[in-house]
């Protein structure tokens, strides 16, 4: 009696395999590869569009408390104005009191209303234009120091002056919003950095036009004192 080998290419029932074929296969791969790298993409652009966004709001914080210091400066002015003429007033009589204040105040108050109208941080952005911004805030910043000086020289029982000290007060209060403000926008910044410099994400990044944005930082001679000279 012959022995009945079954064909290997038959399933139990005597019915051929079918298989996948190689093609088959390269596009199953091709097709997982391309869903994969669709995942990857999403959530590398969500990840990357969040830490963008933070980078903005924190910005718009840094703006914020410039511009409620800026919108002190004019109080600021006027104030010491009223207690100047007051204390001219008082001291030296009508008639000189109506000649106006101190040259050198009145000098150092030109500079700070120009230098304040410069540093309007509606002007700028976090990128593109950062080194101006710096540049101009930092020209504020001086010549904002260089009036409260000019102001202690001038009229030095100003500084007893309710109005005064309250206002001074607030602007100490905003130098510090604007100290927080500035660190943690530099928090962003490195974060929104680190995330899209990083493999793979930084692949990504340059698909979708993601760049590295510019820290806060001071001017150059920023940490120098201004002088305070009123012979120019």
């Amino acid at each position: 009696m012959t022995n009945f080998i079954p064909n290997a290419s038959r399933g139990t029932a005597g019915t051929p395999r079918k298989g996948l074929s190689k093609s088959t296969y390269i596009w199953l791969g091709v097709a997982t590869l391309v869903l994969l790298l669709f995942v990857g993409g999403c959530t590398s652009f969500n990840s990357m569009k969040k830490s963008e966004i933070e980078v903005d709001k924190t910005w718009g914080d840094v703006q914020s408390s410039y511009q409620r210091r800026l919108q002190l400066i004019p109080n600021l002015v006027n104030t010491v104005k009223g207690a100047a003429a007051h204390e001219k007033d008082v001291q030296l009589g009508v008639t000189q009191a109506r000649t106006g204040i101190n040259p050198g105040v009145e000098k150092a108050e030109k500079e700070l209303l120009a230098a304040a109208q410069g540093a309007n941080p509606g002007q700028f952005s976090p990128d593109g234009q950062q080194s101006m911004n710096t540049e101009a805030y930092s020209k504020f910043d001086n010549a904002y120091r260089l009036y409260i000086n000019a102001v202690h020289e001038a009229y030095p029982n100003i500084t007893a002056n309710e109005n005064f000290k309250g206002l001074q007060d607030e602007l100490a209060g905003t130098e510090n919003r604007i100290d927080h403000a500035r660190v943690k926008y530099n928090e962003a910044v490195q974060k929104y950095n680190t995330a899209i410099g990083l493999f793979p994400k930084n692949i990504f990044a340059g698909i979708f036009g993601f760049q590295s944005k510019q820290m806060f930082q001071a001017d150059a001679g920023a940490m120098n004192a201004p002088e305070v000279d009123f012979s120019k």
